[in-house]
């Protein structure tokens, strides 16, 4: 009888095992589905509105179309990173940007929960609470903290999607236009489809004091569709990404460095007038590790 208890155990565990091993390649397979060239629709709104203030304006719907690609950049068992460039400008005369980055952490314990006004709080996680799952950790155009957030891919009925509800800064298309909320509390869920993939958001736009409860401001509803096309027409991308990729390499590193340090952080918002990504942008003076190190730990409080 023991023989046969030990055996229906190992069998038992083998397959809990091996439904773990393949639940986990589905998994990475769904990330790395987000890579490639993508048509991209960027579609906002402001759906409901709770301010007190009869003067208060609305966002404007936006509607915005770009060409986007999605480079693979790292691909390990437990870490999947994904930079996206976006393509501006006539197909002759393209202008690439480096736009928003995606780092997918199996298990990841350790994250940075943005806070409010340019304030991150590092969290440490108990392992039981992740197990199976994947934090989505994004990053802003110079690569410092956006948000972060650790949830489980799901698999069913032919979809594939992970969903998360995190803290977050306002986006670009809000901080440039608004000034009157600090936070973002977003509910994201990417899914991958035939096609290519879609960016789901439905976000609360929250004005955020220490010592005081939030106010919800208004909501918000975001649909980004990538439709995938032949990677050829994001060439330029590709070319782009080769010849810069060493020194973004450099620029993560410092990065990796800071988070390392497994502590709040707190970012100035700019350093002699000028914000991170115009420094980091400047290819001609910004290209050494001393020069890049130097000037991201000057935005360190």
């Amino acid at each position: 009888m023991k023989q046969l208890i030990t055996t229906l155990l190992l069998s038992l565990a083998f397959t809990i095992t091996t439904n773990a091993q393949n639940k986990k390649k589905q998994d990475q397979s769904a990330i790395k589905n987000m890579c490639g060239c993508y048509e991209v629709a960027f579609n906002f709104a402001e759906t409901f509105e709770y301010s007190n203030d009869s003067t208060y304006i609305p966002s404007k719907t936006k509607h915005d179309k770009g060409l986007e690609w999605v480079q693979l950049v790292e691909d390990t068992d437990d870490k999947i990173m994904l930079q996206h460039l976006l393509i501006v400008g006539s197909p002759e005369t393209p202008y690439i940007v480096k736009h928003w980055r995606q780092d997918w952490e199996y298990q990841n314990t350790n994250l940075y929960e943005f806070d409010h006004d340019n304030k991150w709080k590092f969290v440490n996680l108990p392992k039981n609470t992740v197990k199976g799952q994947w934090s989505q950790k994004v990053f802003q155009v110079d690569d410092s903290p956006r948000y972060e957030g650790t949830a489980t891919w799901i698999h069913i009925d032919g979809k594939s999607y992970w969903e998360n509800t995190t803290d977050a800064p306002l986006p670009r298309r809000e901080y440039t236009t608004r000034s009157d909320y600090n936070v973002t509390i977003r509910t994201n869920r990417q899914e991958v489809v035939n096609n290519g993939w879609i960016h789901d958001q439905d976000n609360n736009k929250i004005i955020r004091e220490d010592g005081k409860n939030d106010i919800l401001l208004a909501q918000e509803k975001g649909h980004n569709a990538y439709v995938k096309v032949a990677d050829s027409k994001c060439k330029a991308a590709q070319e782009y990404w080769n010849k810069q990729e060493g020194k973004w390499k450099i620029v993560r590193a410092k990065w990796d460095e800071v988070f390392a340090r497994n502590k709040d952080l707190i970012l100035e918002e700019k350093v002699d007038n000028k914000v991170l990504y115009k420094y980091l942008f400047d290819e001609e003076n910004y290209n050494t590790s001393e020069q890049i190190n130097s000037v991201i730990e000057s935005f360190i409080k």
